[in-house]
């Protein structure tokens, strides 16, 4: 058996592990995208480190991430209580929650910029109606971040929602009776039952959301495109204006490779989590 299934994982390995090892050699090398140029060693990762712009990019992509990761936990985790029991039109309303994580996010994006990128926008126009003068949300830096912050939590809540909802499938519904018997509250249930059950669940889409939001360029690109004043350029987005506008592949995949640690060690502390709460 072993035997038959040494071809493909060959095909993968040299499928997925080529585009790594040529990434791992490019970035320790100076050229262009077309000609690989000369060695510089750790010169693109201390360039990047030593980079403004770098640092400027890694915090709106802490930012980003820590409000896509528990920002639509909350709101998916929420959604998920609130639809767990049977009502009338149950199957129909979760099929709406899920649309924003259904529909392609260019559309989504479009939609959102008609909402806010002018000043003949809805919101906009609402914000002058209600005397909040000329509110420009993706031309002032702060409220731009805002506003990706929260499109992201908008299309990203759908997939939390359902990692919560299959995980509260599996708390016993004889638990609840029991403690509600014991006299515990709706807030002590939920403290003590459902979030230690649902823990395992939780930290696995924690990682998952992690791992969306850092490399997330199309969300970003597509509203703001990294701007004003670069204010919502993330880690993603300046390595891709590093590869293909500036042309400065090694330093770009340097910055991609720095942001792949970081992943790894954030991945290894949750998944350590995970093993923690299955030993509970």
């Amino acid at each position: 058996m072993a035997g038959l299934a040494l071809p493909s994982l060959v095909l993968m390995l040299v499928i997925n592990g080529y585009p790594v090892v040529f990434a791992a050699v490019q970035s320790v090398h100076g050229g262009g995208l077309i000609r690989l140029g000369p060695l510089v060693g750790a010169q693109n990762y201390t360039t990047a480190l030593t980079d403004p712009a770098f640092w400027s990019a890694a915090r709106f992509t802490l930012v980003f991430t820590l409000c896509g990761v528990f920002g639509s936990w909350v709101v998916g985790y929420a959604l998920a209580l609130l639809t767990r029991r049977a009502f009338p039109g149950q199957a129909l309303f979760r099929v709406l929650l899920l649309l924003p994580w259904i529909v392609p996010v260019v559309v989504s994006s479009m939609s959102w910029n008609w909402l806010v990128a002018t000043r003949d926008s809805l919101l906009p126009e609402l914000a002058r109606a209600l005397g909040f003068g000329n509110v420009l949300f993706l031309a002032n830096p702060t409220l731009a971040v805002i506003t990706v912050c929260v499109f992201k939590v908008w299309i990203s809540y759908p997939f939390m929602m359902m990692m919560s909802a299959a995980a509260l499938e599996a708390v016993d519904e004889q638990v609840y009776e029991a403690a509600t018997v014991d006299g515990a509250s709706r807030w002590q249930q939920l403290r003590h039952i459902t979030l230690p059950v649902t823990a395992r669940s939780t930290y696995i889409s924690w990682i998952l959301m992690a791992m969306f939001s850092v490399n997330d360029f199309a969300t970003i690109y597509l509203l703001t495109g990294g701007g004003p004043v670069n204010a919502t350029t993330s880690l993603v987005v300046l390595a891709y204006r590093a590869v293909f506008q500036d042309f400065l592949p090694g330093y770009g995949v340097a910055v991609s490779f720095i942001m792949t640690a970081v992943l790894v060690v954030v991945s290894v502390v949750l998944f350590r989590q995970i093993r923690r709460s299955a030993m509970a």
